[in-house]
């Protein structure tokens, strides 16, 4: 693989996904001609003046690009944590939810949801009354990425791989439980948790951007930091500790800022499946296995496949849309399972 070569994979996957923004603007209910959409969209990015039509201005300045946005950045968000579990754990099948991330955010959101703050989809939004599901969702997300640590923990605090997929396994199947216990006990709410489990972007708006950038920002940082130390770990423990490497605190931190991108993801959209294994399979197919141009795909390659997932959800007829995780699911489950059989 030259380097060439990756640098024009990388731009094109920007230039797609700078494109597949505006573009994504054109779907939805509110049937809006391509002209007014690209004037909107520039001038909510303040490049242009505001259109003299107002009506479309705000739905696609403040929910449409809103929404696409977020979708781009909840799809970066998987696709480099797996890439980065992928290559701290050394195992292909590693994802995102391996941790219990998932499970825990799964656990914070169904408490609030079954004690009463919210009992319709609807309520899921925003911070407002009900705004206490996505903090609650990221308490939990944030306390079970912890706990699993500190289980696949040695006595020296020293990380093992083996341990960790172990203490997630562990993690997710207790913190499911509990999650079926809420279902049971609550049955009124089972609608609202379940439509959460699904993983969903309807309705997001611009209020939930921070929520999401406040854990995204950190894990980026920390994994954009050092992903060269990624690529020594993928060499082995032992090999990595040869060049001076401190294995243990350099998988804590890739970890935790992993964990933190994931959290955020799911604390502001449920569970979304499939983007976190998919993607990175797919870029090490295009780009070889450097971490660095991995990631950079990462980030542009799983907002293309979020972004794309969710214009089709809302492609129903009569207003209708699906829940973006069934989208994910149905486009990755097939797809992986053809690279697994393939490979």
């Amino acid at each position: 693989m030259t380097e060439t070569r990756r640098r024009r994979i990388l731009i094109c996957l920007a230039a797609f996904w700078v494109c597949a923004l505006p573009l994504s603007c054109l779907i939805g209910p509110v049937a809006i001609s391509p002209a007014e959409v690209f004037q909107a969209f520039w001038a909510r990015l303040g490049l242009t003046a505001p259109p003299p039509d107002q009506a479309s201005y705000l739905v696609v300045g403040n929910i449409r690009l809103a929404r696409v946005v977020i979708a781009a950045l909840c799809g970066a968000s998987l696709a480099m944590a797996g890439v980065t579990l992928q290559g701290v754990l050394r195992n292909p099948l590693a994802d995102p939810f391996t941790l219990g991330i998932s499970a825990g955010a799964a656990c914070g959101a169904s408490l609030v949801i079954a004690t009463g703050e919210a009992a319709s989809p609807a309520a899921l939004l925003g911070l407002s009354r009900a705004g206490f599901i996505a903090p609650a969702a990221l308490a939990g997300a944030l306390l079970a990425l912890f706990g699993t640590i500190w289980l696949g923990s040695a006595k020296d605090a020293a990380l093992r791989r083996e341990s960790v997929v172990l203490a997630g396994i562990a993690v997710s199947a207790f913190l499911g439980a509990l999650v079926a216990l809420i279902k049971a006990l609550h049955e009124e709410s089972v609608t609202s948790i379940v439509f959460w489990l699904l993983g969903s972007l309807q309705g997001r708006s611009w209020e939930s951007l921070p929520l999401l950038l406040v854990t995204f920002a950190p894990g980026f940082l920390v994994v954009g930091l050092n992903f060269r130390k990624l690529d020594l770990l993928c060499l082995g423990d032992e090999e990595a500790a040869q060049l001076g490497l401190n294995v243990g605190r350099t998988r804590f931190c890739l970890l935790t800022g992993a964990g933190m991108m994931t959290a955020g993801c799911v604390a502001v959209a449920g569970i979304i499946a499939f983007v976190g294994l998919v993607v990175p399979h797919l870029l090490r197919m295009c780009l070889g296995g450097s971490h660095g141009p991995l990631l950079a795909g990462a980030f542009f390659g799983g907002g293309l496949l979020l972004v794309f997932a969710d214009a089709l959800a809302r492609c129903l007829p009569g207003g209708q849309e699906l829940p973006v995780g069934v989208v994910t699911a149905l486009l990755g489950g097939p797809f992986f399972a053809l690279l697994v059989r393939r490979r």
